[in-house]
């Protein structure tokens, strides 16, 4: 695959392991991956890179994968850009869960294994190749 076919993917999470080995595990199967450790960063990131997919953790200090999700749906270039929401948290309240729809992300729960990870992502990429 050249460079000019790989997908980016950004990772958002507030666990430095999580999002080491999802990066880790994304860049074995051929994806170029950028990283972010708060919302904010992430929002940098996104505007900066414009990746082709993002997985956001949901529960983040100060502004949570919701905050997250909500202003980068603002924001002209990335509008579109596929989300996947990973949680560890089993029991969202309903009104979370349909925003997060409403929004336009996938929804997933951790743990994630190689074979779930790279499904979600190919899954995310669908929409936008």
């Amino acid at each position: 695959m050249s460079e000019t076919q790989t997908a980016t993917i950004l990772i958002v999470d507030d666990d430095e392991g999580v999002t080491q080995t999802f990066a880790r595990m994304l860049r074995l199967e051929g994806y170029s991956v950028r990283t972010a450790m708060t919302a904010e960063n992430g929002l940098r990131e996104a505007e900066t890179a414009h990746p082709d997919a993002i997985i956001l953790d949901l529960r983040m200090p100060l502004v949570d994968g919701l905050g997250f999700l909500r202003r980068l749906r603002t924001r002209e270039g990335n509008r579109d850009t596929p989300v996947a929401i990973v949680t560890g948290d089993y029991f969202l309240e309903d009104e979370i869960s349909a925003e997060l729809q409403a929004l336009g992300a996938e929804l997933r729960f951790k743990p994630m294994w190689l074979e779930d990870l790279v499904g979600l992502a190919r899954n995310l990429l669908k929409v936008t190749h």
